[in-house]
């Protein structure tokens, strides 16, 4: 299979999803010491709870991503 970056808007998309890796990297993975792969999807499944509702984004005006897009948190 080969993906193809020609199409409108795909070299953006490739940045945001690096930038996205960049913060889980630095801010969850490297910090902790997960030891098995149910250890890393709990830890990336709480990171990503906090990643779209509680963790200002700079490109979002400093809004969460729920408060940006309305999402309802319950």
């Amino acid at each position: 299979m080969a993906f193809s970056m020609d199409g409108k808007g795909r070299a953006t998309d490739n940045i945001f999803v690096e930038r996205l890796w960049r913060s889980v990297k630095y801010e969850d993975v490297y910090l902790k010491d997960y030891q098995n792969g149910l250890e890393v999807y709990q830890g990336l499944t709480r990171y990503f709870e906090f990643y779209n509702k509680n963790r200002p984004h700079q490109s979002l005006e400093y809004k969460t991503p729920a408060e940006a897009y309305g999402i309802i948190i319950y």
